[in-house]
């Protein structure tokens, strides 16, 4: 059998295909050793899709998503934090403008 690489979708239609027609016939088809072939589904079996990018382990792919949902809560945080701040300025400017309005009142009925 010559080496080649095979893409994600080739690797999931043979595990497929194995699964419903037998395995010997399938690798015997397509030109795969059984040992790819075993070693393609328990990554499938443990890791699903994700399992056949490149060097990817569970290891990897729990640290992937941990990263995730950590910037997940981090973008919540700075969201919050945006709008606190808008808040924040909007109340600033209500109470300027009053204090305005007030001062100017005052202005005027002292001067009358």
């Amino acid at each position: 059998m010559e080496k080649r690489k095979f893409s994600k979708e080739e690797k999931l239609a043979i595990i497929r295909e194995a699964s419903v027609t037998g395995v010997k016939t399938t690798l015997e088809k397509h030109g795969v050793y059984p040992a790819s072939y075993y070693s393609w589904k328990r990554k499938y079996e443990t890791m699903g899709e994700e399992g056949f990018s490149h060097g990817m382990t569970p290891q990897h792919l729990k640290r992937i998503r941990d990263l995730e949902k950590e910037n997940l809560v981090l973008k919540q945080i700075v969201a919050e934090k945006e709008l606190e701040n808008k808040l924040k300025g909007e109340l600033l400017k209500k109470q300027q403008a009053l204090e305005k309005r007030k001062r100017s009142q005052s202005g005027i009925s002292t001067k009358a």
